[in-house]
């Protein structure tokens, strides 16, 4: 029985870290560029974009070419989200990979 108990203790103490890193990546901002920095876009860390910044000269052009730098900006932040929410869950989990889940972005 004493196994258990140690099993229902780390699962605990992993709730809590689990917990405590979520309120982090709450917290987490990240900014994505393309074109040069002339498209930056800011996500949070539930990846709502949060901000949006366009250089003058970046206006000038067609709009075709506007609307795939916002997109290339945007997954850019989007991969920098995913990397920075990947390592507070290996901080959490002690680099114990918990099988089958994956963070949802």
């Amino acid at each position: 029985m004493t196994d258990f108990s140690k099993i229902l203790e780390k699962a605990k103490e992993l709730e809590a870290k689990m917990k405590e890193s979520q309120e982090k990546i709450k917290s987490i901002r990240v900014e994505g560029v393309s074109g040069s920095n002339s498209v930056k876009v800011t996500l949070d860390g539930e990846g709502e974009m949060q901000k949006i910044e366009l250089s003058d000269e970046i206006l000038k052009e067609d709009k075709s070419i506007l609307e795939d730098l916002i997109v290339a900006a945007h997954n850019n932040a989007k991969s920098q989200l995913k990397s920075k929410t990947t390592e507070e869950i290996s901080k959490a989990t002690g680099g114990l990979g918990i099988p089958g889940f994956k963070w949802p972005l």
